[in-house]
């Protein structure tokens, strides 16, 4: 069955040849040219969001933050705008991939390929990135088979990027998050939390930096 991608655009023309390519490309497009939030049945059973952010009705990034605070679906920005800020807030709400207009149709079809390569959130209570599996109902993990001992904060950490690999997590968030209520310390704490992790997952590479956000667990080897 063909994966399916909803496409909210409002440009005409270039919406029409994103659904050009992508049915080429063998995936099942939804076109909206109206912005407006995600309902829960038509979210069911998508693969991937094509998004723009300047569109007639809902904001773009209002659609995100929604979706965001229901669902898990991929999401590839489009946006005229090529300033730094506007990427990095799109990621902060949740976007996975950010593409600055023009671009051909072709790259995002491979964007959109590479981004449904990649594991999406995983809510079983076993979850298996790479090298890792992680067990949350017994908060274990294991590289490779080896058993690995975490502190509640660094089994924590490694479980909240496992959920949504591939995707970057802002240190805000993890802070807020995997610290705990009482933070039990501040973001620079997350940064010393991560560095220890890294050496006991050693020599697996798999906690990756993503600068001016936080962090992602990677889905690949190293190069």
């Amino acid at each position: 069955m063909a994966e399916r991608v909803l496409v909210i655009e409002d440009d005409r023309e270039l919406g029409r040849q994103i659904v050009l390519h992508l049915r080429r490309a063998g995936y099942e497009p939804t076109w909206w040219t109206e912005g407006r939030a995600i309902a829960p049945e038509d979210a069911a059973g998508l693969a991937l969001v094509i998004l723009d952010l300047m569109l007639p009705g809902t904001h773009g990034l209002d659609i995100l933050r929604d979706l965001r605070a229901r669902a898990d679906v991929p999401v590839l920005v489009l946006s005229a705008r090529a300033d730094t800020m506007d990427k990095v807030g799109a990621l902060k709400l949740g976007a996975d991939d950010y593409m600055t207009k023009p671009f051909w149709p072709e790259e995002l079809v491979e964007r959109v390929r590479a981004r449904l390569r990649r594991p999406t959130l995983q809510r079983d209570d076993t979850l298996t990135v790479g090298a890792l599996t992680i067990d949350r109902a017994r908060r274990t993990v294991q590289v490779r088979g080896r058993a690995v001992e975490l502190t509640r904060v660094e089994f924590d950490f490694l479980a909240a990027l496992a959920r949504r690999p591939g995707a970057a997590l802002t240190r805000a968030w993890l802070a807020e998050h995997v610290l705990g209520p009482d933070r039990e310390g501040s973001e620079r704490t997350l940064d010393v939390h991560a560095s220890r992790l890294r050496k006991k997952l050693a020599p697996e590479e798999c906690i990756e930096t993503v600068w001016g956000i936080g962090y992602r667990l990677r889905t690949e080897p190293a190069p």
